[in-house]
């Protein structure tokens, strides 16, 4: 048996994806800026696909900007509001566990003579709302909160934030990096006091190179990238047609039988969180219950370095990932772990465990069956 349990790192494309972008990549092939029929063909996918992903969100379909994936959705949000509505202020707000591509924005908006203040969080991941609202002043135009955090699953109170910035400051721009929630919330950027949001398409089985950004209405950023003046300017360069059409049809499915499938995804992480409540070497890190997000799990294996898990894990074919994949090929500690305190030891022994609507309760099993024999010899292995 194999079981994918990586699906926060990427997942595999689903087949009606990759049908449609078949036929956009080998049929309707026309750059959709020509004037031609074939052209037009390529536009129109674009277009289908920008209605398909507003309509998840109760947007307007101009508030769909397409990106090539998460990290310029985030870079776009954030230095593009910073550098346009920077006469207003110069102070920015984010979390110390946001993902890096939010992160180094900001250390490069800090060098450029910007100020940031970074939330704490507890030991559940959770910012403080009053220390927010503390942060939050008159110079402050931009806040960056993580809807879902990558690494621990902890869900930030986005509609309760929005509303104490909004209070604070009525003209600060509200960015939402929703990277691990859009597919696994209802998410309704109006309601919710959304100014700007992150999508990455890889997260929800569409193709990795696509990804969007919302931006409300009359929220005003500088693009990024200068050339033909697509997508009204804020995004220059022809459009990844086939990329694009995937992202919609993979955002559709992604919410048919939604609350269906996010049940699913409840249900396996209950059911190996319970699988694993007996034994003294397992540890959850953030909240396990459902007011976590319903496809992230971390756990802290005592005694077992995480890389050393990994790999005896993959052997049986099942796949984790060792904290962020984004970050698992550098030696730094996962800022996360740090700031939820976990000491050195468990930072050295986490790993993440994330499902997916096809994971099934047999792959659980198999998963914490393979846990059960591997620990205790791993353990013996690693005193020796």
């Amino acid at each position: 048996m194999e079981a994918y349990f990586d699906n926060s790192a990427t997942t595999q494309c689903s087949q009606g994806a990759k049908a449609l972008m078949v036929k956009a990549l080998c049929e309707d092939y026309g750059n959709p800026s020509s004037l031609h029929r074939k052209g037009m063909e390529g536009e129109n996918y674009i277009k289908e696909a920008r209605g398909r992903i507003a309509k998840t969100l109760k947007a307007k379909e101009s508030e769909i900007i397409f990106t090539s994936g998460g990290t310029e959705s985030n870079n776009m949000a954030i230095i593009g509001a910073a550098m346009a509505n920077r006469r207003s202020g110069m102070h920015l707000v984010t979390t110390r566990i946001e993902h890096p591509a939010v992160e180094n924005p900001m250390k490069f908006l800090e060098g450029q003579g910007f100020s940031v203040t970074y939330l704490d969080v507890d030991k559940d991941g959770r910012i403080s709302l009053e220390q927010l609202e503390e942060a939050v002043t008159s110079e402050t135009i931009l806040a960056s909160i993580m809807y879902v955090n990558n690494e621990i699953g902890a869900v930030e109170p986005i509609a309760e934030a929005a509303e104490r910035i909004k209070r604070k400051n009525p003209k600060a721009l509200f960015h939402v990096d929703a990277i691990q929630a859009y597919g696994k919330y209802a998410i309704y950027p109006q309601r919710e006091g959304i100014d700007l949001m992150s999508v990455s398409g890889h997260k929800i089985h569409g193709p990795k190179g696509s990804g969007f950004l919302y931006l409300r209405d009359k929220a005003k950023v500088s693009p990024i990238l200068y050339g033909g003046g697509q997508q009204r300017g804020l995004r220059s360069g022809t459009e990844n047609v086939p990329g694009i059409a995937g992202l919609g049809q993979a955002a559709m499915e992604a919410y048919s039988r939604f609350q269906e499938k996010q049940e699913h995804l409840y249900r396996l992480k209950e059911a190996f969180v319970e699988g694993l409540a007996s034994e003294p070497w397992a540890q959850f890190n953030g909240k396990v219950g459902r007011d976590g997000a319903p496809h992230i799990l971390s756990l802290t294996v005592e005694g077992v370095r995480s890389e050393v898990l990994l790999h005896a894990l993959e052997d049986k074919g099942i796949y984790v990932s060792a904290g962020s994949a984004c970050a698992s090929h550098k030696p730094a500690p996962s800022r996360t772990l740090q700031a939820i305190g976990l000491r050195k030891e468990a930072l050295e022994s986490t790993v993440r465990i994330s499902f997916c609507p096809g994971n099934t309760l047999e792959e659980v099993e198999y998963c914490l069956s393979a846990l059960k024999a591997l620990v205790p010899m791993l353990q013996k292995f690693t005193r020796h």
